[in-house]
Parts: structure tokens; sequence; C-alpha cells
């Protein structure tokens, strides 16, 4: 595996990048961060690492507010500006013949509402999808997810306190059948579980892998 890093101009700010390239890769993945989160926090880590052991190709970033130090988010738009760009960076400077995008929590909405609105992309991956902010059920942050047409791929603990299983359940009959629903057990939005579930961490993370491996499509597209 061969680990790059470069930076990103969005906006008169820099967005830092780092990559991780596994030998003959299947796929490139932009993998973006949560709000409390960055992109070298341990649970990005875990996860780039079972990504990578997939054969994918990962690419993580700090949205502008974690890259200068700020810890309120910036709004949607210039979020989904700076995960503009940096996927701009990524097709010209390694030329991706598939490329994913996704995140976790707030990282997977910015990525779902981008590729809702058109943006060009082989498929989504979305662990932890924050249906509704803590304890605010009716604020369902749903509108835009019929109209995402690329296969999605999205993992959420039945112990996440931001996606009601029984809320999300009731909206994935809207959705396309594209939209692959995928429930972790007893894990909650960081996919941690409690040692009295009887599971472990361990046991969930081989248990997304597992999961992406049956959702990723075999080979480079065509051409």
């Amino acid at each position: 595996m061969t680990e790059t890093r470069w930076t990103v101009g969005v906006e008169g700010e820099e967005a830092p990048v780092l990559i991780q390239t596994p030998e003959a890769p299947r796929g490139t993945l932009v993998f973006a961060h949560g709000a409390g989160g960055h992109m070298e926090h341990r649970h990005m880590a875990s996860l780039a690492e079972v990504f990578l052991e997939l054969g994918l190709e990962v690419v993580r970033f700090n949205f502008l507010y974690r890259a200068s130090g700020r810890s309120i988010p910036d709004r949607m738009p210039k979020l989904q500006a700076c995960f503009n760009s940096v996927v701009a960076s990524v097709r010209e400077r390694l030329a991706p013949k598939r490329i994913l995008l996704g995140g976790h929590s707030m990282g997977g909405r910015c990525a779902s509402m981008m590729a809702a609105e058109g943006f060009a992309c082989d498929g989504l991956l979305l662990c932890a999808y924050p249906l509704h902010p803590p304890g605010q059920f009716n604020k369902l942050r749903d509108a835009h997810l019929p109209a995402i047409q690329v296969p999605t791929l999205c993992l959420n603990g039945t112990q996440d306190p931001l996606c009601d299983k029984e809320l999300m359940d009731a909206v994935l009959p809207r959705l396309g059948p594209g939209f692959q629903m995928h429930w972790l057990e007893h894990a909650d939005h960081s996919f941690h579980v409690l040692k009295r579930s009887g599971r472990t961490d361990a046991e969930v993370l081989a248990e997304v892998a597992g999961t992406v491996e049956e959702w990723l499509p075999e080979g480079p597209p065509d051409g």
C-alpha cells in the first residue's frame, strides 16, 4: 500500500487530503468525516482499513472548518463545495475508472445530497447515516434520498441515536431499488457495541467488511 498527501484549494482555503492505495485497486472511495470528527480520527482510520482490505483506494480529507481548527461545521453548500473540489482533484490526479462517494454521518449525508443533485459517481457508501438529530424524530433528513439514482449501501447500528430504526424502515419503501440498507445489531453511531451485547467492535467491522464486499460491483467499468 502507498500513502500520499496533498492539499486542495477551496474558496481561498485549503483542505488536506490523504490517499491510501492498495495494489491493483478495484475502485476509489472518497470518504468524508462526520461533524465532530476529522480524516485521521480513529473511527475513520478503522473504516479506511476495512475498505483497503477489500481492495478499495481510500481518499480521506478534512472539511474546511476542521482544516482551520474550527469545531462548528460549515453549512451544507460549503461542505459540498469542499467535497466537490476534492473529487475533482482526485479525478485529475488519479483518473480513477470507478469512483464511489461516501462518509461517516454528516460526511455521508453530504455525499448523498450531492448524488441526489446529480453529481457523477458510481455509487454511495453511507456509514451511520444521520436520519435525524438526537431525540428530534420530527426533523428527518430524508427529503433528498428518493432522488438518488446510483447504487447505495447504507449501514447503521440499531442503537444509533441519530437513526431510529423504525423511522428509517418507514423511509425505505420510498427509495429506489438501488438503495440497500443494512442494520448492525447492537452498534451505536460509531459502530461500537457494549460488552453485554455479546458482540465485539471487531465483529461489527467484520460484518461491515462482508456487507461491503457483497455490495461492491466486480471489476472496473468498461472503458
